[in-house]
């Protein structure tokens, strides 16, 4: 079969996988002329089943938080399981010099607050030094509290110039109320934080996730905890296992999962299984697809692409309809867009 036949067959086929998925561009640089770019996608469905899409909104530059003096956090909403969206609002907007960046979710089933995390810098003051923030919402993200500093609680006093960062998507909550989320110093590894007061006050564990960049916390059905782990340069994901509940932690490579080095989402389906998304490729951005694993992340099924192109982080939600829910950068971070599938069209290959 002749190389070019093979190129045919393989975009017939990579066009096929996207004509079964709707994508909806929620937030399109191209289209807004005061803003250089949006990145970094939050996904999280409310108890209600409100579903709540953040994204950084860049607007001198698409440069990172210490880089850039001016990126908001916008949102919107979504009352039907993702087929409306409202109008973009924002969030959380400081005066230019002061940036906020890499938007986070935690939903409490408990108490029914959402919060959202994200990293500050203070340009014009404290240029260089990184803080950790969030704003909490109780009325499935109609309004949002003033921002809460919660660095000091989360970190350590010798990283204060350290680059670090609150990791952006989402973090998790256990059966017993506990939330959990990870916090990155690149100098010192990833570290998980935590709530045992539903957000009254946060610690953090002492003992770091090595090698370990931006990651996902789950707990397991034997009450292990389990973080898939973005490490840079090595073209696989790091799986870390504590069954101490935080205290020690077991790392391997996953030989399963490809990664280029970017960020990626992992979510509990139900009870039985995990579904795990990311940029399939150990050097590039690119070919977005899902896995779902059944044996609490021993194994992995086959990828199944969502978009074949250029992409990279993605964040997903279980829906209040059943559904499941991502929302993803792609075409060289010029849009970040919204599909949602069924657990049937997961499991077709």
């Amino acid at each position: 079969m002749s190389k070019y036949l093979i190129s045919i067959l393989s975009l017939l086929l990579s066009l096929s996988i996207q004509a079964q998925l709707k994508f909806q561009t929620l937030f399109d640089s191209d289209s807004i002329s005061n803003v250089s770019c949006f990145r970094i996608p939050s996904l999280i469905t409310s108890n209600s089943g409100v579903l709540i899409a953040a994204i950084d909104e860049r607007v001198n530059s698409c440069r990172d938080l210490g880089d850039n003096q001016d990126i908001n956090i916008v949102m919107k909403r979504s009352l039907d399981n993702g087929k409306t969206w409202s109008v973009s609002k924002k969030i959380v907007d400081y005066p230019y010099g002061e940036s906020a960046s890499d938007p986070s979710f935690i939903v409490d089933k408990f108490t029914k607050n959402i919060f959202l995390f994200f990293n500050y810098m203070d340009h014009k003051n404290n240029n260089g030094f990184y803080r950790f923030k969030y704003v909490k919402s109780n009325d499935d993200g109609n309004s949002w509290s003033k921002p809460v500093d919660i660095t000091n609680e989360i970190s350590m006093p010798h990283w204060e110039k350290d680059f670090m960062f609150i990791t952006s998507g989402k973090g998790y909550q256990t059966a017993d109320g506990l939330l959990l989320h990870t916090v990155v110093n690149l100098e010192n590894g990833t570290h998980v934080f935590g709530s045992k007061n539903h957000g009254e006050s946060w610690f953090m564990f002492k003992s770091p996730l090595i090698p370990g960049d931006e990651s996902k916390i789950i707990e397991l059905a034997n009450k292990n905890w389990m973080v898939n782990s973005r490490v840079n340069g090595y073209g696989k994901r790091f799986i870390h296992l504590s069954s101490d509940r935080g205290n020690t932690w077991e790392s391997n490579v996953s030989e399963e999962l490809n990664d280029p080095g970017c960020n990626a989402s992992l979510i509990r389906f139900n009870d039985k299984i995990i579904l795990f998304s990311n940029v399939n490729n150990s050097k590039n951005r690119e070919n977005l697809t899902i896995r779902m694993s059944q044996d609490e992340g021993v194994s992995w099924s086959k990828s199944k692409t969502i978009y074949k192109g250029s992409a990279a982080y993605s964040s997903m939600s279980v829906l209040q309809n059943g559904e499941v829910g991502i929302f993803f950068e792609i075409d060289n971070y010029k849009k970040n867009v919204f599909a949602k599938f069924t657990f049937e069209w997961l499991d077709n290959f």
